[in-house]
């Protein structure tokens, strides 16, 4: 019991420890500035963090990934499919509103 203890308040420790640093395309702002860059870069990076979550599902089945990396992969493919979908949802609302408007 003790040891599960002493290995749970590690885990968190570590995981307290981690910082988040940006990578270098996230800093810089898109080239273009337009909303359809913005757009397209969102879409690239959401599919680069389900690729990330595949590829850690992966090793988490083979045994060979530390469990609080794949809990952090699967996260933030979740978190980016979300932010997608409602972007999308904002994008569609705003297009219907528009069709409405008296000519």
């Amino acid at each position: 019991m003790v040891n599960e203890v002493s290995q749970a308040l590690s885990a968190y420790q570590a995981a307290a420890a981690r910082q988040v640093i940006p990578s270098e395309q996230e800093t810089q702002p898109s080239a273009e500035g337009t909303f359809s860059s913005l757009l397209k870069s969102a879409a690239i990076k959401m599919e680069e963090d389900n690729k990330q979550a595949e590829v850690m599902s992966m090793k988490a089945i083979k045994g060979t990934a530390d469990m609080q990396d794949v809990v952090m992969a699967v996260s933030n493919a979740e978190v980016a499919l979300q932010t997608v979908v409602a972007v999308r949802d904002k994008v569609v609302s705003a297009y219907q509103e528009i069709m409405q408007m008296p000519i």
